[in-house]
């Protein structure tokens, strides 16, 4: 088992630009994986996903994609918080997360020891992965409940959902490793349906999982919507898959 060091936040690129908080292995680096939080932002749920990374062997990064409106945010999740958070959400620009994830991919890549590049994202985190997957190279993104895959609505969608580009995924050969529960009331069982169609017909390389009877935000630590079973299974399967595609 590897041992690890402690994270720490780092800047990414140009001094006063996007930093991410920061989870090294010791030993061998088996790869790097991108982070993308919910809109809670860089949290304790978020930070120990990168402790878990980095006890596997990999370098694990969550950027902090509100940097321009707030600094270092990591939120809980009571009512306030979460208005907190769909604030600083909808502010996001499309525009700038794929500049932000650019950005954390290029340091990914530095930091990876010649391995590979996974994006791992939980609901706007997935979201920003599958985004990145349409306009970056590189080897996995493991999405968990995903949202506005189909839809638009948020400025960070901007007016071309992702999947309505899904061939940028294949040509950029990323292969998609999705989550999603029946009852997720964000990700509806007819758009999940909707996204296997799509990424079948763009011939992207992927695996969509469902879960009955689990609702959105499974994974997270919030007792009215954990699932231990569907967390369990969909973190053992994204463990194989940094194995195989790292």
């Amino acid at each position: 088992m590897n041992t690890q060091q402690g994270g720490r936040w780092q800047e990414l690129g140009a001094p006063g630009g996007i930093e991410a908080y920061v989870h090294r292995p010791e030993g061998e680096v088996r790869g790097a994986v991108v982070v993308c939080p919910e809109l809670y932002g860089v949290n304790a749920d978020a930070k120990a996903v990168c402790a878990e990374l980095a006890g596997l062997g990999y370098v694990a990064l969550a950027p902090d994609f509100y940097w321009r409106d707030r600094r270092r945010t990591g939120l809980g999740y009571s009512a306030e918080e979460r208005e907190d958070g769909l604030v600083l959400m909808r502010a996001l620009d499309r525009d700038q997360l794929v500049a932000d994830a650019a950005e954390a991919l290029a340091a990914a890549r530095a930091w990876a020891d010649g391995r590979g590049v996974a994006f791992v994202g939980t609901s706007m985190g997935g979201h920003i992965a599958v985004r990145a997957a349409t306009e970056l190279r590189f080897e996995l993104a493991a999405v968990l409940y995903p949202g506005w895959l189909l839809n638009s609505g948020f400025p960070l969608v901007g007016p071309v959902p992702p999947l309505e580009t899904a061939e940028r995924i294949a040509a950029n050969g990323v292969y998609l490793l999705g989550f999603c529960g029946d009852l997720d009331h964000i990700l509806p069982p007819q758009e999940w349906q909707e996204a296997e169609r799509k990424l079948t017909e763009a011939e992207v390389e992927h695996e969509l999982v469902t879960y009955p009877g689990v609702r959105h935000g499974f994974a997270a630590d919030r007792p009215a919507d954990h699932d231990a079973a569907a967390t369990a299974d969909a973190w053992r399967r994204i463990h194989a898959a940094l194995a195989e595609r790292l």
